[in-house]
C-alpha cells in the first residue's frame, strides 16, 4: 500500500507538473505550490522508507497543507478563479486522503475526509465551479480514501492469515521432530539398557564380568544424558543429535564418554556435521592414542559461539617433541606452538596445536584444524606430558 499510493501521489504531481508548464508557468505561486507539494511527498516518503510505514505525523501534515490549505492558498495568492485553474491543487487531495486510509486508524481517517472534504467543497465553491464538478471530485476524495482503507484491511488479513499457517507448519514440524526423537530415544532404549537388562534378568550372562560392567557404564551415561537435556534442546537440536551421534559411536568402539551440553546455539546444518566429525576425529585419538578410556565432551553457547571441547587425562604430549604437518597456513600458525601459537590464536592457552605422529598428528591436522578452517572456525590443543589432551572447537572462528 505504501508503493500503491506513492504512484498515486506521482501521478498527481505529473498532472500538476504538466498544468503549470503550460497554463501558469509567468505565476510564481503555482510553482511554489508544486514544490511544496513534492517536498511534502519527499517527507512521507522519507520517513516510510526509514520506518518501514506509513508514519502518522508525516501523512497528517500532508492531509492539512497541501491537501486543506494550499487550495485556498490558490485562490488567494495564486490567481486560481476558474475550476480548471484550480483543479490540479485540488487533485492531490485525492492522494493525501488515500494515504491517511493507510496511516490513519478508523476514526482519525474519519476526521481527515471530513476535513478534505470542506474544504473542497469549499474551494469548489468560491470558484463556482460546477456541481457535477463538484461532486465527482469529493466522490473520488471519499472514495480514494475507502478502497485504501479496504485493501489494507484486505491485505493485513492475508498477511495474518499467511502467518497463522506458517506457525502452524512449523509447529507441526516441531511436533514431527519431536515425534522422530522420542522413536530414536525408543529404538536406542530398546537395542543397549533394555536388552542389557532383560538378559541381566534372564540370568544369561555374569554382571559382574568387567565387559559387562563397562557396558552398563556407557549405557548408563547415555540415560544420564537423556535425563539431562536442557530447555535449548528444540533451539539447538540439530547440533545435539550430530554431538550425541560422535559420542555414541566411541562409546560403541569402547570409549567411556562424559558428555554435557548446556545453551547450544542453532547453527546452520553444514556446521553442526562438521563440529560433530571434528569431535568425532579428537574422540578417536583419545581413544587410540591417550592411554585412557575415559573422555570428556562439553559443548556450549559462548557469546554466539558453539563452543565444543574434547578432554581426557591421558599421557599427553610434549610441545617440542610436537610434529609439524600442520605447520602451514593458518593451520600452522596455530601448529608452531610457543609464543607464536599463543599470537596466533588471540592470546589463547594453546601450547600445542598438533600432535606427534604417534599420537595422531595427521588425523587432528586433517580431519579437525582442515574440517574447522573450511567452514570458518578454528581448533585449539593444549597438552603436556601427563595432563592429558584438550581439543577445543569454536564456531566461529
Amino acid at each position: 500500500m505504501v508503493i500503491a499510493t506513492a504512484l498515486y501521489r506521482g501521478s498527481h504531481l505529473v498532472a500538476g507538473g504538466s498544468v503549470v508548464t503550460q497554463h501558469q508557468r509567468d505565476r510564481p505561486f503555482p510553482w511554489l505550490a508544486l514544490v511544496a507539494a513534492i517536498a511534502a511527498t519527499a517527507l512521507i516518503w522519507f520517513m516510510a522508507a526509514r520506518h518501514r510505514r506509513l508514519v502518522s505525523w508525516a501523512v497528517g501534515l500532508d492531509v492539512l497543507v497541501i491537501g486543506c490549505l494550499l487550495p485556498f492558498g490558490a485562490y488567494v495568492w495564486g490567481g486560481a478563479r476558474t475550476q480548471e485553474s484550480i483543479a490540479w491543487v485540488m487533485l492531490l487531495g485525492g492522494s493525501a486522503s488515500a494515504m491517511a486510509a493507510v496511516a490513519f486508524g478508523a476514526r482519525l481517517l474519519a476526521v481527515a475526509v471530513v476535513l478534505l472534504v470542506a474544504t473542497h467543497l469549499a474551494g469548489y465553491l468560491l470558484v463556482e465551479a460546477d456541481a457535477s464538478v463538484t461532486g465527482a471530485h469529493l466522490n473520488a476524495l471519499v472514495f480514494s480514501a475507502v478502497v485504501s482503507w479496504v485493501l489494507t484491511w484486505y491485505l493485513c488479513r492475508q498477511g495474518e492469515q499467511v502467518d497463522a499457517a506458517n506457525r502452524r507448519a512449523l509447529d507441526a514440524e516441531a511436533q514431527r521432530a519431536r515425534f522422530a526423537e522420542r522413536v530414536a530415544h525408543h529404538n536406542a532404549l530398546h537395542d543397549t539398557v533394555l536388552a542389557t537388562l532383560t538378559a541381566i534378568a534372564r540370568g544369561g550372562i555374569d554382571a559382574n564380568t568387567s565387559m559387562m560392567r563397562e557396558r552398563c557404564a556407557r549405557e548408563a551415561a547415555y540415560l544420564r544424558r537423556l535425563v539431562e537435556e536442557a530447555d535449548d534442546r528444540e533451539h539447538a537440536s540439530e547440533v545435539r543429535a550430530a554431538l550425541e551421534e560422535s559420542v555414541r559411536a566411541a562409546e560403541a568402539l569402547g570409549l567411556r564418554v562424559t558428555a554435557r551440553y548446556h545453551a547450544l546455539p542453532a547453527v546452520p546444518g553444514e556446521i553442526a556435521l562438521t563440529m560433530a566429525r571434528a569431535a568425532t576425529e579428537a574422540l578417536n585419538n583419545v581413544r587410540c592414542h591417550a592411554g585412557t578410556g575415559h573422555a570428556f565432551l562439553t559443548a556450549a553457547g559462548d557469546s554466539g559461539r558453539l563452543v565444543v571441547t574434547v578432554v581426557d587425562r591421558g599421557r599427553g604430549f610434549a610441545v617440542e617433541s610436537a610434529g609439524r604437518r600442520g605447520a602451514s597456513g593458518p593451520a600452522g600458525a596455530e601448529a608452531s606452538g610457543g609464543s607464536a601459537g599463543a599470537e596466533a590464536s588471540g592470546g589463547s592457552m594453546v601450547r600445542a596445536a598438533s600432535v606427534p605422529p604417534a599420537t595422531g598428528g595427521i588425523g587432528l591436522d586433517r580431519c579437525v584444524y582442515a574440517r574447522m578452517r573450511g567452514v570458518g572456525g578454528r581448533a585449539l590443543v593444549d597438552s603436556a606430558p601427563g595432563e592429558g589432551v584438550r581439543v577445543e572447537l569454536r564456531w566461529p572462528g
